[in-house]
């Protein structure tokens, strides 16, 4: 039996890569004059990386990745301009939109209404949670929770504090590092959604095709015969 359904937020239930493939676009031409922008690119990625460990996950974390990269890649040739218009990029990714990705919101209803859903999500608390209320969705999810990262022992504690063994619990998400290797590990089914722009950090090899509980899906709608079932099956 399924007793709780988590899901990830980024590019589960609303688009997110796209707002930084869209920064990095900008970053490129900003410094074109000293660097190809594909260099920078990679300049960029190498510090994101380096950094998530510094300062987590998420926007202010990107924008400081930008600025260490621009003063990187120009050389010190920063202008004040340049550095308010990277600011700005940052500042306008955290005041954007969320864009819920198709088919979300009818399927968290449907399943909401006959088994408890968690959302769980890492990154910097303020900007998931400003996230989470402008979605729309808050009330369909019993548990809530931002982490700094999702690992074996965090799930572990989550599925404690929730009361629910790993072999009830289903999650759902794009991410095989982070929403589904770690759930597999620890005996839960996971059912894994891939997203057309997934942030390299996130990949990881697609899991054995011949473990029942590892569940690959073309999209959110998929999850409702899912979960019926897994259901069905019985304890």
């Amino acid at each position: 039996m399924i007793r709780l359904i988590g899901f990830d937020a980024d590019d589960t239930l609303w688009h997110n890569e796209i707002v930084y493939r869209e920064a990095k676009g900008a970053l490129g031409q900003l410094l074109a004059r000293f660097a190809d922008p594909l260099q920078t690119h990679e300049q960029l990625n190498r510090n994101e990386l380096r950094n998530v460990g510094v300062y987590g996950y998420g926007i202010k974390s990107f924008t400081f990745s930008m600025l260490e990269t621009a003063v990187e890649i120009s050389r010190g040739g920063l202008t004040s301009a340049d550095i308010e218009t990277i600011l700005g990029l940052g500042r306008a990714m955290l005041q954007r939109d969320v864009e819920p990705i198709a088919h979300v919101g009818e399927t968290l209803a449907a399943l909401a209404a006959a088994t408890p859903l968690a959302l769980l999500t890492k990154g910097d608390l303020a900007e998931q949670t400003r996230k989470i209320s402008r979605s729309g969705w808050a009330e369909l999810f019993r548990y809530v929770q931002v982490v700094a990262d999702k690992t074996l022992s965090v799930y572990r504690d989550f599925l404690a504090q929730a009361n629910v063994s790993p072999a009830d619990f289903l999650m759902v998400g794009n991410s095989l590092r982070s929403d589904i290797l770690p759930v597999l590990e620890l005996g839960g089914q996971a059912a894994y959604i891939p997203h057309p722009l997934t942030w390299d950090h996130e990949s990881a090899a697609m899991p054995s095709a011949d473990n029942s509980r590892f569940h690959l899906l073309s999209g959110i709608l998929d999850v409702l015969p899912l979960v019926a079932s897994l259901t069905s099956r019985g304890p």
